[in-house]
């Protein structure tokens, strides 16, 4: 499955931002999606998954009751809505999927999406 990640851009702090994730190729509702953020110097890092239903998502802690992971698999979407920023959720996002779920285990994750910028601003 091929990933395209859009959306990222510059944004205040407390401001939101919307990152889509389009997929293309493959069957996207066979796969689970996760979002990943590496900031800049420093390792990639899991945000959040979603199963292949939506039915359960997972966030790590930094963005939990900020950030919400969503997925249209009619249109082969898959969404991070992203509110109340903060300067440390700057990073390039990416989106990735897998056929089992692995939660935060990046290397693990069979597709990638090429990462959309995201910088807030303080």
């Amino acid at each position: 499955v091929q990933l395209q990640a859009s959306g990222g851009g510059l944004v205040q702090a407390g401001g939101s931002l919307r990152l889509s994730c389009a997929a293309s190729g493959r069957t996207f509702s066979s796969y689970i999606m996760g979002w990943f953020r590496q900031a800049p110097g420093k390792q990639r890092e899991f945000v959040s998954d979603i199963t292949r239903n939506g039915g359960s998502t997972n966030y790590a802690d930094p963005v939990k009751g900020r950030f919400i992971i969503s997925r249209d698999n009619a249109k082969n979407m898959g969404y991070l809505q992203m509110n109340s920023l903060r300067p440390e959720d700057t990073g390039v996002y990416y989106c990735a999927a897998v056929r089992v779920r692995l939660g935060d285990y990046a290397p693990g994750y069979e597709y990638w999406g090429q990462g959309t910028l995201v910088t807030v601003s303080s």
